[in-house]
């Protein structure tokens, strides 16, 4: 499975309208860029705003699949800007069935390893103004992923995407999503999806989180 990058941006967090009225601090605004560099705790010049629910080493790429653009503009009748779901990276041929926690790509200089299928917030939806694109990013689990460094250096605009290793284990995004963001799993999917080495610590604490409670509810 290999990859390239059709969009590249950074941002730190700043305030973003919404409506006429309103506006939040966020990240989720990115500026489309040529070169940026990758550090183990994210590109230089990016940032997150809520760092309680993101961010983090085990956080420090997001990457969304291009094709999901043909889909929204296509459903929406819209023209959705560069970076429209706050991602870094913008990669064509990597989409959330193919990409398995734990798999290690490489990309430009540097080396990152996919940790977590992304749980989308509302953000998505006031960064666009439209709140039903949040409600369908869910929905079809077309969230993207998220990534730590594991080697730092330059990623550039028009890199390829290499998959260079992979687990025995192969949980994909879309195995996630189906079994935690749609609530579809048993014990044994939690198990399975614990047993990746590579899961993010947080995400593997809300995994762990519903493995109690689908335990407690069996005991009932």
């Amino acid at each position: 499975m290999n990859g390239k990058i059709v969009g590249l941006a950074i941002g730190k967090p700043k305030e973003m309208a919404i409506g006429r009225k309103r506006s939040m601090m966020t990240g989720i605004v990115k500026q489309p860029v040529e070169k940026a560099m990758l550090t183990q705790y994210g590109f230089e010049n990016d940032g997150q705003h809520d760092l309680k629910h993101h961010g983090g080493v085990d956080r420090t790429v997001c990457i969304y699949p291009a094709e999901h653009y043909e889909r929204w503009n296509e459903q929406f009748g819209i023209e959705l800007p560069p970076a429209a779901f706050g991602e870094n990276l913008t990669v064509t041929g990597m989409l959330e069935k193919d990409v398995c926690i734990g798999d290690v790509l490489r990309i430009g200089q540097a080396i990152i390893q996919v940790t977590e299928a992304r749980n989308p917030c509302a953000t998505i939806g006031k960064r666009n103004d439209l709140s039903e694109l949040f409600k369908e990013v869910r929905n079809t689990g077309y969230t993207g992923y998220l990534c730590r460094t594991i080697e730092v250096g330059e990623i550039c605009l028009g890199d390829q995407v290499e998959c260079i290793e992979r687990p025995d284990d192969l949980v994909t995004v879309a195995f996630c999503h189906e079994n935690i963001l749609h609530g579809l799993g048993t014990q044994e999917e939690m198990i399975r999806i614990l047993e990746v080495e590579a899961l993010a610590e947080r995400y593997r604490f809300d995994v762990e989180t519903r493995l109690i409670n689908l335990a407690t509810i069996s005991e009932k």
